[in-house]
């Protein structure tokens, strides 16, 4: 019987020639065309430099008028992406959780992280490989706290629900990819200097992140527990980060209509989750 990861690949081939062909054929039958769209995502994606990012936010006016609706759920990036669709948002932008030195992680060999989920079930994988310098850099770097470099794709077409089943109908998402501090390497290999940076990095790369939103016009946007897995970054310090520069930030102070935090936690305690929740909802 065919393992998880084995399967995961599998659909991630098939993915790579879907993109490629530009369309597939649905349960129904009926071939999904989706290549002038994949086209315009890509010809549309934009590379932030870490001084672009710097730029974003210098340039937002603390005028935000939104009293913006916060969402904690125990549920994935797209599902969550998906509903806000549906409830009439226009426009809906996704954060990737990204590798900072392989466009879409291991997705190609079958891990199932949030950024490997994304890149099986959409075209996204086509807009990261057009931005490689981000990747290039960060390979460079001597530092596990990564770059504020980030990569802005919009209106991606996504034709695979969670468990990598085609949709009959596709739907459109905007991802900004961004790697997370690797907090687990940096506090087990590297200087005291640098393990003092994590809280600091992080904070500002989140500022940034919103930032790119705001500045693409974005009503809504979906976070997550971002670096709390492999990166091991504490729950509890990501989501206060969050919650400090939605609430504290006079800039990124409700410049949003509704933050949701999709947090998948299938552990029995449910952790990771309700630490979100915990400090967000207050």
């Amino acid at each position: 019987m065919m393992g998880k990861r084995e399967k995961f690949a599998n659909i991630a081939k098939e993915t790579l020639e879907i993109v490629k062909n530009g369309l597939y054929v649905n349960d129904m039958k009926e071939e999904v065309v989706i290549e002038d769209t994949i086209k315009r995502s890509v010809a549309n994606t934009i590379l932030y430099t870490p001084k672009d990012t710097d730029a974003l936010l210098t340039q937002i006016k603390p005028d935000g008028t939104s009293e913006t609706i916060i969402e904690v759920t125990n549920d994935s990036t797209l599902n969550v992406a998906k509903r806000l669709r549906r409830e009439g948002f226009d426009k809906v932008l996704a954060l990737n959780f990204a590798s900072a030195r392989n466009p879409g992680g291991g997705f190609l060999n079958g891990s199932s992280a949030q950024e490997e989920s994304l890149a099986r079930s959409s075209a996204l994988y086509e807009t990261l490989i057009s931005k490689r310098e981000m990747y290039e850099y960060n390979r460079k770097l001597k530092t596990c706290l990564y770059s504020d470099y980030m990569i802005y794709s919009p209106n991606v077409p996504v034709f695979r629900n969670d468990e990598g089943n085609l949709l009959d109908e596709p739907y459109i998402v905007s991802f900004v990819t961004s790697p997370a501090v690797n907090a687990g390497i940096v506090r087990s290999k590297e200087s005291m200097v640098a393990q003092n940076q994590i809280n600091q990095v992080m904070k500002k790369r989140i500022e940034k992140i919103l930032s790119l939103g705001i500045h693409h016009g974005y009503e809504t946007i979906v976070l997550g527990a971002f670096g709390c897995g492999v990166f091991k970054n504490n729950p509890k310090d990501v989501a206060e980060y969050f919650k400090e520069a939605i609430h504290n930030n006079p800039k990124l102070q409700n410049q949003y209509k509704k933050i949701v935090f999709a947090v998948l936690d299938f552990s029995e305690q449910k952790q990771i989750h309700n630490t979100f929740n915990n400090v967000l909802m207050k």
